[in-house]
């Protein structure tokens, strides 16, 4: 899978680039067939923004985005959401066109 990490409007530190990759890494388990991971962080009105952008099989994509008073907490919220979104996927599989409910 391939992880990019960018940065807007600021530099962040390298252990917290680190830790992002490590916080996608174990996200990405959790996705079906995981191709692409995007995290950004960002300043906004002096507010720490950190979005992550996930691209699975059959182009699913999940985003999700947080704001907090600086980046590894902004971190830890968008990993939340997105955990979130990945654990009601996992608990709600699609099921394919033409198929019969048993």
């Amino acid at each position: 899978m391939e992880t990019s990490i960018t940065t807007r409007h600021g530099e962040i530190p390298e252990a917290l680039r680190l830790r992002a990759g490590r916080l996608v890494e174990r996200l990405a388990r959790l996705a079906n067939r995981p191709t692409a991971a995007h995290v950004t962080f960002g300043l906004d009105h002096q507010r720490a923004t950190a979005e992550i952008r996930l691209t699975a099989a059959r182009g699913a994509v999940h985003v999700a985005s947080a704001e907090a008073p600086d980046h590894r907490t902004a971190l830890d919220r968008v990993a939340q959401k997105l955990r979130r979104q990945l654990d009601k996927q996992e608990a709600n599989p699609r099921r394919r066109a033409g198929s019969a409910r048993r």
